[in-house]
């Protein structure tokens, strides 16, 4: 595979991909083994990677900055725009829900090519979910995955319902209520401690529906945390 600044070329690796299903699909499980797939053949070579820990500072301190209202804007300059225009090179990838009172760069305060971002309402993993964050490790070079939940959220708040809902929106709420049981025996605000559950169980359920994110977890190339936003306040909390 050709690689342009350090990384692996997307229609490369999409190439790749599918080529992979292809023979999946007609040789088996024979031809594509999840445990024998050397991850090291498609992780990118990143000039300055960043490790996990500092990229949790990064994004606290980002967040301070912002609760204090003295936002830097880094990062969002007309130089900037040309720099990530040629690569990018997200020091972090963050799932967040897409409810619009959590918009990601500016609670972080960050810029241009900072942050791999996908957000679906709820925070919840699907194929697509992790099919983009295995593509902003393995090929952006990403080193921390963030689950970012939020105070007060919608989508957990239907889930707890338990009520029919039209069109494809309970997809949304099935992807919660696995998280629910893990409130039950608690006490306080039923509603936070399952935005929190939620926030625990999707990023458990990266951990274990990835073989590729497992590996690179084992290998110690990756983190993955749960963070907690309070909509009220606009800080960030890690949620162990």
């Amino acid at each position: 595979m050709s690689r342009i600044n350090g990384f692996v070329g997307r229609r490369d690796f999409l190439k790749f991909a599918s080529i992979v299903g292809i023979a999946t699909t007609t040789f088996g499980d024979s031809f594509w083994n999840p445990e024998q797939t050397a991850i090291a053949d498609i992780h990118p070579g990143n000039p300055n990677p960043v490790n996990p820990n500092e990229a949790i500072k990064r994004l606290l301190d980002g967040n301070q900055r912002f609760i204090e209202q003295k936002r830097k804007y880094p990062d969002q300059s007309l130089e900037r725009l040309r720099l990530v225009a040629k690569a990018q090179y997200p020091f972090a990838a963050i799932l967040g829900c897409a409810d619009s009172r959590v918009p990601t760069e500016i609670v972080f305060d960050r810029g241009l090519g900072d942050l791999f971002v996908v957000r679906v309402a709820g925070n919840v993993v699907s194929d697509t979910v992790i099919g983009s964050l295995e593509y902003s490790t393995t090929v952006l070079g990403s080193q921390l995955i963030m689950v970012l939940g939020h105070k007060r959220c919608g989508a957990v708040a239907e889930a707890i319902k338990n009520e029919p809902l039209p069109g494809r929106i309970g997809l949304i709420t099935e992807g919660i209520k696995p998280s629910l049981e893990r409130v039950k025996l608690r006490t306080g605000d039923n509603i936070q401690d399952a935005v929190i559950a939620n926030i625990q169980y999707q990023t458990e359920k990266l951990q274990e529906s990835s073989t590729i994110l497992a590996k690179l977890l084992s290998e110690g190339k990756l983190k993955i945390v749960g963070a907690f936003y309070d909509i009220d306040t606009g800080k960030v909390k890690i949620i162990n």
